[in-house]
């Protein structure tokens, strides 16, 4: 069952699947966000919807709806002389989600909307009774008090009439189960909201925890229209990608006085790593400029000992620097940034903090992380963006010499030399990048996915050392290792994270075994098409005929099945055999980015405005 999700740029949102019915913890129609964009607590569950029509009832929650997307979910109900439509959304910025109803009707009808409660933070579940109630009932409103938390429920239907009577229900989560999670919990239903429909009506029912509420809501709907209209518009791209724009925008949350990205719907925070991958396809190919800038200031100014944080808690915002690559990422998102601004400012306000990060990657930080004898960076297990850990036990330890981390460090020390030259200050790493070049080509004898162990594993990792903008080895290498991977681990929706043949390997994420085991050993990851398809149109000279190629061999596919009904929206991984069924968060942030930004990059080939004043004659080959 395919799932929707809308959100409000605070981390807060509304999902259900396309039937609106619940399958997760994660699912309701009011999540808000307490402490943005982290926080979040499940308040509306849901809304039983029921038309009564000539002595016949129907419960519209029970019905398949005609489900599509234009800039909105919308939902369609074809019953004997009733039509109905629903369109749902929030505001920018608020904790509120707005249902807009239109009906059509030959005879009157009544429709009845019985709100379903809930009060708590969404990882958890409740026990009937976990938290108690009072309802403050006004005009065409009531405002809902929750013992367990500060929030007012604030549920508003124009023209009706409220009956209030409370009932508990059970709510059992189907794709918890099947995940193995807890799944039971309770929902309190408060009462009904009643409207008498004589021929056809347009209305609005708002559900809200802000303390103040626009009370033109029609008005709100124009807004909210126009502002993706706008969106859309600024990119400047053609119409083909309109939906990956309009769900690129999902992710970008407020931070503070900042912006950030949060990693996946439902239940990620925002993450380092996943925020700096994410940044060029959500924000730069999208001409969102100045939210990139806030994003990399706002991450700067968490820099600690020369690392950028791995992960902010949905709990409470703590910071966990559990991770080798993301502070290498940064370095490369501020040179992507500048390839699109030429922001020199930006470049002299945190150059200090680029500098820190390269001294401490040369002279060691926290987790072992340290340049060896060899130049090539040291560093502890379960550090990569292959980081699963269970208990005590590494899935994928990776450690200490992963090839995707060598590929970043030489990246980042030649960005370090070109931006050195552009600020006038003395280039320190230029040499220093041709000792871990010669290095590594030294020890990189075979494909190896950690260069010390020399683990033969076949994994994605290594495209890495092709798709960035400096690579360290030649092209006749890069070559097989951009074939080595089309043939063994490129499906439909993404690369598998391990070849077949691997003894280790697991297809199926949900099945005999721990997920977490699965996760990185088999499974699919949308996102790395991003870096394959860079890598394969790079060793082709960029020549058009192979960007032609590219999208009909490596995308086409994976954008046919999603049909014209999609809403952007692309899942974290996928099943790596057939049929490839959807799993993990239902819409990724750099899943969604990394397929934008190679349409627009790669394929249709528009690069960076001020690309050439900062690579020159000095991309490797």
């Amino acid at each position: 069952m395919r799932e929707w999700i809308v959100t409000n740029g605070l981390g807060g949102y509304a999902s259900l699947t396309n039937c609106n019915n619940n399958t997760r913890k994660f699912h309701g129609l009011l999540i808000s966000s307490l402490k943005p964009p982290v926080s979040r607590w499940v308040f509306v569950s849901n809304i039983e919807d029921i038309i009564i029509h000539k002595n016949q009832k129907y419960n519209l929650n029970n019905l398949k709806p005609k489900f599509s997307f234009d800039f909105l979910p919308s939902f369609n109900y074809d019953l004997p002389d009733i039509k109905i439509n629903k369109k749902i959304f929030m505001p920018n910025n608020q904790n509120t989600t707005i249902i807009k109803y239109k009906i059509k009707t030959k005879d009157p009808i009544v429709i009845k909307h019985f709100p379903i409660i809930n009060s708590r933070h969404f990882y958890n579940l409740n026990q009937k009774n976990s938290f108690s109630i009072k309802q403050e009932i006004l005009k065409n409103q009531t405002n809902i008090y929750p013992n367990n938390t500060d929030q007012i429920i604030k549920i508003k239907v124009e023209k009706s009439k409220y009956y209030q009577n409370e009932i508990w229900k059970e709510i059992h989560y189907q794709k918890d189960k099947e995940r193995k999670d807890s799944y039971i919990d309770n929902n309190l239903l408060i009462g009904n909201f009643e409207k008498r429909i004589k021929n056809g009506e347009e209305y609005f029912l708002v559900l809200s925890t802000e303390k103040k509420t626009n009370k033109n809501i029609k008005s709100v709907y124009k807004e909210e229209i126009n502002k993706k209209r706008e969106l859309i518009l600024k990119t400047s791209l053609s119409d083909s990608f309109n939906k990956l724009i309009l769900s690129s925008n999902n992710f970008i949350v407020k931070k503070g006085d900042g912006k950030s990205i949060i990693a996946g719907y439902h239940w990620f925070s925002d993450w380092g790593r996943d925020t700096l991958i994410s940044i060029p396809g959500l924000t730069l190919v999208t001409s969102r400029f100045n939210i990139a800038k806030q994003i990399l200031i706002e991450l700067s100014k968490y820099c600690k000992n020369g690392l950028i944080p791995n992960v902010f808690t949905d709990r409470n915002s703590e910071a966990s620097y559990n991770s080798v690559d993301a502070s290498l990422w940064f370095i490369d998102r501020i040179f992507q940034y500048l390839k699109y601004t030429n922001d020199q400012k930006l470049l002299l306000e945190l150059w200090p903090t680029l500098v820190e990060i390269i001294d401490y990657y040369r002279y060691g930080t926290n987790y072992n992380i340290f340049m060896d004898d060899d130049f090539l960076i040291s560093h502890d297990p379960g550090l990569t963006w292959m980081d699963v850990k269970i208990n005590d036990f590494y899935s994928t330890p990776r450690s200490r010499k992963a090839v995707e981390i060598q590929a970043l460090w030489y990246n980042a020390l030649r960005i370090m030399s070109i931006l050195s030259e552009k600020l006038g200050v003395k280039d320190e790493y230029f040499s220093l990048s041709e000792k871990v070049k010669n290095s590594f080509n030294l020890h990189y004898t075979k494909e190896f996915d950690v260069i010390d162990k020399k683990d033969l594993s076949l994994r994605p990792n290594k495209i890495f050392l092709v798709s960035l903008d400096f690579s360290l080895i030649e092209h006749d290498l890069q070559l097989k290792i951009v074939e080595n991977i089309d043939k063994n681990l490129h499906t439909i929706f993404g690369l598998r994270t391990l070849s077949m043949d691997d003894r280790e390997f697991k297809g199926i994420y949900l099945d005999n075994h721990n997920r977490d085991l699965s996760y990185h050993n088999g499974i699919v990851w949308p996102w790395l098409l991003g870096p394959f398809i860079r890598s394969f149109i790079k060793i082709k000279d960029n020549e058009k005929k192979w960007r032609k190629y590219a999208f009909k061999t490596y995308l086409k596919p994976m954008l046919d099945v999603f049909g014209d009904n999609w809403d952007g929206s692309i899942n974290e991984i996928y099943d790596s055999i057939p049929p490839y069924t959807p799993r993990g968060c239902i819409t990724q942030a750099w899943s969604v980015a990394e397929i934008l930004r190679t349409l627009v990059e790669d394929i249709e080939y528009i690069r960076p405005l001020y690309e050439k004043n900062y690579l020159l004659n000095k991309i490797s080959i």
